[in-house]
């Protein structure tokens, strides 16, 4: 949260709005040779949305217990769920955006807002349209509990106006495995080594993904061409984890982030976070393609973080 004058942290709020928004405007994205997603109808439009506020007027209801600048938090609940009704855009992100200007456009008094929304999923169940064919249901849906696109935002005011000095999409709690066709050899052996060397193992990681924009209001404004779902995100995710033979996990992400960048020249910035939660061998199996039996690992695990920029596009270029 933004800090006070002098460096004070101050800031309340609520958390685990859960909004259920029906019939939003829908998405319509362009396509990537990755993925067969190109938009979605946004007919259950559901969040799980955290909302705090931050100012010097807040200041005597913490060193006074004078409530009398406070805005309840029940109060902000109330407003993010009206608000959402009143929303004509597509995009969380946008979302997002619209609740914060509209909530210090009504308390003046207030300097700042910090907004996160994680995206509840729902995917059309696929039911018989006669004639032995399937189609997806236009009003039965299930809830998802796999990976979900989110965002954050930080908006503050600077004299009449308010400005976004903070945004990030993201795609989080992604697990995928693969059964063979990684490796990991090569690195420092000592004394403390207890670990094989791999050349072809199963991988199987937890993977989050977050990224900005060189301009945000192509994440708010969800422009077809402009704005990038998260979907798509996951579905380049997939496709380079299929295609490459890494040697390490860290390597793995690069192959992404670069992927990424150059699907996407409008974005700033990939980040990752990723855990190594590969299986523990019980059975080895005697080819890649053969039976093995494997149980799940003991409990500390290895993890990765890494930021590309499109300075790291410009010097793989160069090395070219």
């Amino acid at each position: 949260m933004l800090k006070l004058r002098g460096g004070r942290t101050l800031y309340y709020g609520k958390g685990d709005v859960l909004s259920y928004r029906t019939f939003a405007s829908p998405l319509a994205v362009s396509a990537i040779p990755e993925s067969t997603y190109t938009g979605c109808s946004n007919v259950i439009f559901a969040h799980n949305i955290k909302f705090s506020v931050s100012g010097e007027s807040l200041l005597p209801s913490f060193t006074e217990g004078d409530n009398a600048l406070v805005v309840a938090t029940d109060s902000m609940k109330n407003f993010i769920l009206r608000q959402t009704a009143e929303y004509e855009g597509n995009t969380t992100e946008g979302l997002l955006a619209f609740i914060s200007e509209k909530f210090l456009e009504r308390y003046p008094h207030l300097d700042a807002v910090e907004i996160s929304a994680d995206r509840i999923p729902f995917d059309a169940v696929v039911v018989s349209g006669g004639e032995g064919g399937f189609a997806p249901s236009e009003v039965v849906y299930r809830r998802s509990r796999n990976e979900h696109g989110s965002a954050t935002m930080k908006w503050q005011r600077i004299g009449d106006s308010t400005e976004l000095v903070f945004h990030e999409s993201a795609l989080s709690h992604i697990q995928l495995i693969k059964v063979h066709g990684s490796s990991f050899f090569g690195f420092v052996r000592d004394e403390y080594t207890t670990l094989p060397e791999s050349f072809d193992r199963p991988l199987f990681i937890f993977l989050s993904i977050s990224w900005t924009y060189e301009d945000a209001s192509n994440a708010i404004n969800g422009d077809r061409g402009r704005y990038v779902p998260a979907e798509q995100v996951h579905d380049i995710a997939h496709t380079v984890f299929h295609e490459a033979n890494t040697p390490s996990i860290q390597h793995l992400i690069y192959k992404m982030g670069h992927r990424i960048l150059k699907l996407f020249p409008q974005l700033a910035e990939v980040r990752f976070e990723s855990n190594n939660r590969t299986w523990e061998t019980v059975v080895e199996p005697a080819a890649p393609d053969s039976a093995g039996v494997y149980t799940e690992p003991r409990p500390p695990y290895g993890f990765q973080g890494f930021t590309m920029t499109r300075d790291d596009l410009q010097e793989q270029r160069s090395e070219t």
